[in-house]
């Protein structure tokens, strides 16, 4: 620079830099719980009642059947393994969410060896008949219909759940509480995941009872940031002119055809429940 040159400061451009945009909040964009696989087919298709219907319907029949008739059992996964096939969703995904029916496998694995009757042997261990018949019982009547609601809730999106229960006359106050069970649960999930990420920042490792006290106070104050929660969404709700109902904002409806299709696998296992007393 010269000795008679002015100096002048280093101009910075007029357009704007780009700010990074923030992560959206985990539950922005919308509501769906994690067993919903979206699709398609015709399964996901037909109105939520109809496929609660039928649903019910096929539990209640799948209870009813003797548990002598194994050969109907297999009939019935049959079934549900036609819907599985016609609603898309693919095995794995259906078998890892079975996998919340395992309490109930472990109480039918002790039958055997607690109810009393008739001994057997079985792989080198005596075991009452009463109780192989009561597990059979428990285990393939249990599988079928955790199966069958598995598929109702991969191929139903939690809020048409909700209107399907309405539409099908159920009180209008269970359908409130079970709305807000389900919403409430995932949000102090979401409180828990972001208190047990600030705990783990601040090097807090829960490795034996020593810890117990830091994990008591943060129930704690998730009870209270809970409370405290529930009681702003109420006055938010009363402010809005809430009265004791939720209004209806979708009417959802079903033709002939729809209920036909509904009723299908409902009345498919009906019949083998029949031929299952009878022979």
């Amino acid at each position: 620079m010269g000795a008679g040159t002015p100096w002048k400061p280093t101009t910075r451009s007029n357009h704007p830099r780009p700010r990074p945009r923030p992560a959206p909040y985990p539950g922005a964009a919308g509501h769906a719980h994690k067993l919903y696989r979206h699709g398609h087919s015709p399964v996901h298709g037909l109105p939520p009642h109809c496929k609660i219907a039928a649903a019910f319907c096929f539990v209640v029949v799948v209870v009813s059947t003797p548990r002598e008739s194994m050969w109907a059992f297999a009939l019935y996964a049959a079934l549900l393994g036609a819907v599985t096939a016609l609603a898309r969703i693919p095995a794995g995904f259906l078998l890892k969410r079975l996998l919340i029916e395992v309490p109930f496998v472990a109480f039918a694995l002790l039958m055997p060896f607690v109810v009393p009757g008739e001994q057997t042997h079985v792989l080198g261990l005596s075991v009452s008949v009463p109780g192989l018949w009561g597990a059979w019982n428990v285990l393939a009547k249990g599988t079928l219909g955790v199966a069958a609601s598995v598929l109702l809730a991969s191929t139903t999106e939690l809020r048409s759940l909700l209107l399907g229960l309405q539409r099908l006359k159920l009180p209008p106050l269970l359908v409130q509480i079970a709305s807000f069970m389900i919403r409430y649960g995932d949000v102090i999930t979401d409180e828990m995941r972001r208190m047990s990420i600030a705990r783990r920042s601040r090097g807090f490792e829960a490795r034996g009872v020593r810890q117990w006290g830091v994990l008591a106070k943060s129930a704690g104050a998730l009870f209270i940031r809970s409370y405290e929660r529930g009681e702003r969404v109420h006055l938010a709700m009363v402010s809005r002119g809430y009265a004791g109902s939720m209004p209806v904002i979708d009417e959802v409806t079903a033709s002939r055809t729809q209920w036909a299709y509904a009723a299908a696998l409902p009345v498919l296992a009906l019949a083998v429940c029949l031929l299952g007393w009878t022979l």
